[in-house]
């Protein structure tokens, strides 16, 4: 029995042993499993830094770049002022030189006129010849403290190099400011792609589907839509589109106008832009299509031909496009005018043509004008 005893006492023993290391062992197996599952278990959080601006692009044209070469270092022109992130800006630029000793070079300059201070700006101001090339570019990013300051470039491009650009591009040059300006942190911007609108009415009008009235113009026709039209021009649609009038299925003959202003015609008022073609660069195509606009209250395209014109302003147009300023009210074609020939060498130039005579003899007092007008008040003094 004692034997026995002892046999069951000792596997007694050895059990427990085993039972307790089982159990050791399990319970670290256990806590193993038990962290690694906690570890998938913890909240995770997740966070971005957004950085977003307001971009977008301004080209500064100079013509008539002859005239204000040699007006001295520190004497500038400026671009009319754009607005990008919610403040005013504008180009200024100095044809000898900011600077008196960097005469080899002029110099270009964007500058805060109006809006809040210390944000961040990325920009870049190019020089641009024909079909848009890039001819000089430079890139910098700053952030203006107060409103009025310039910043950008004393050696903008050689006076040398820039000579033999204007040489090929008609005494023309081109500035352009591609400007990004930083948000704050914590707004938040959902970004919206462009307007494809007048994409979409320009395809309308080129693929004619849907359309329901022709128009006759000299040797061409014309298909369009009756609503489009009415609702861009109640002028036009009571001249030409009035069901009262004529039958709404005969096409529609239009006496009184060239093909070539008619389709440009049709294409802003699908649009709201003059299509492309080197016609509608001319003046004389640009005043009949302003006095067109005018006549069916498209005031868009009054502006649009009346900037085209001041563009165009030289000294064989000057008059010409004077005395049509003149006989229909254009104010801001006038001003341009005036304050091309207020230089005493230009004016002489100007007197010479056919142009200028008939100025006079229709609107003898635009000389009192001019003789009265200083010059431009874009061109001024760095202080």
């Amino acid at each position: 029995m004692a034997t026995a005893f002892s046999r069951v006492t000792l596997l007694y023993c050895q059990f427990n042993a085993i039972s307790k290391l089982w159990r050791k062992t399990y319970s670290r197996r256990n806590k193993t499993e038990n962290i690694f599952v906690e570890r998938q278990d913890v909240p995770e959080t997740w966070s971005t830094s957004l950085t977003d601006g307001d971009t977008a692009a301004h080209s500064f044209e100079v013509t008539g770049f002859s005239l204000l070469d040699g007006m001295g270092a520190g004497n500038f022109i400026s671009s009319s002022t754009f607005c990008v992130g919610s403040c005013e800006w504008d180009i200024t630029f100095y044809p000898d030189g900011s600077k008196e000793d960097g005469g080899a070079h002029a110099s270009a300059y964007l500058r805060l006129c109006n809006g809040e201070l210390g944000l961040q700006t990325n920009y870049t101001l190019s020089l641009l010849g024909k079909d848009g090339e890039v001819f000089e570019q430079w890139s910098l990013e700053h952030t203006f403290q107060s409103a009025g300051i310039f910043w950008g470039f004393d050696d903008f491009v050689q006076k040398s190099k820039l000579r033999r650009l204007l040489s090929g591009n008609d005494d023309c040059v081109t500035i352009r400011c591609v400007l990004t300006v930083m948000r704050k942190h914590g707004a938040l911007a959902i970004p919206t792609p462009p307007s494809n609108m007048h994409e979409d009415f320009a395809r309308m009008l080129k693929g004619q589907e849907g359309a329901n009235v022709t128009f006759i113009v000299g040797d061409k026709s014309f298909r369009a839509h009756r609503h489009v039209l009415a609702a861009r021009s109640p002028a036009f649609k009571a001249e030409h589109l009035d069901p009262t009038k004529e039958d709404p299925t005969k096409p529609v003959k239009v006496d009184d106008m060239d093909p070539v202003i008619f389709e440009a015609l049709l294409y802003f008022m699908y649009t709201d832009t003059l299509p492309h073609g080197n016609d509608l660069e001319k003046n004389a195509t640009l005043q009949y299509l302003l006095v067109v606009g005018d006549r069916y209250g498209l005031d868009r395209l009054v502006t649009t031909c009346e900037g085209k014109l001041c563009q165009n302003i030289n000294e064989q147009t000057v008059a010409t496009a004077l005395t049509f300023a003149e006989q229909y009210d254009r104010v801001l074609l006038k001003n341009a005018c005036i304050a091309f020939v207020s230089s005493q060498d230009v004016l002489d130039a100007v007197k010479k043509t056919d142009g200028f005579k008939h100025l006079m003899t229709s609107y003898p007092g635009v000389m009192m004008d001019i003789l009265k007008q200083n010059l431009p008040s874009s061109i001024g003094v760095r202080v």
